[in-house]
């Protein structure tokens, strides 16, 4: 067991590494695209791609206040956007009431595939 243990914190240790490393690339690769002006590219033989997303998120004392009714939140019981969005495609809530508790945060995807 100690064997599975010694060999499971190595493997976690690699882990991080590797995606700090890959952050690192990322990050870089992103940059270059933001700097060339493109969302697609082709390098060699790798198409790269950026996709810009805008995800809300919600702060939960101003979320909470905004609600009408305070029974709602045990509905959410904590900030999910994925119940939260449900709520208002039911007209349970509307963009309004909640859009006090809500900043768009702006996010890079990177896409990598060999041509």
């Amino acid at each position: 067991m100690e064997q599975k243990v010694q060999a499971y914190f190595e493997l976690k240790q690699q882990q991080k590494e590797i995606e700090q490393q890959l952050s690192v690339l990322r990050d870089e690769i992103v940059g270059y695209c933001a700097q060339q002006g493109v969302y697609e590219t082709e390098v060699g033989r790798y198409k790269v791609k950026t996709v810009l997303q805008h995800r809300k998120e919600y702060d939960d004392q101003k979320l909470y206040a905004s609600l009408p009714d305070p029974e709602i939140w045990r509905l959410l019981s904590k900030v999910d956007s994925h119940k939260l969005k449900s709520l208002i495609k039911l007209n349970v809530l509307s963009e309004e009431q909640v859009s006090p508790a809500c900043t768009v945060k702006q996010v890079t995807l990177l896409q990598i595939d060999k041509l």
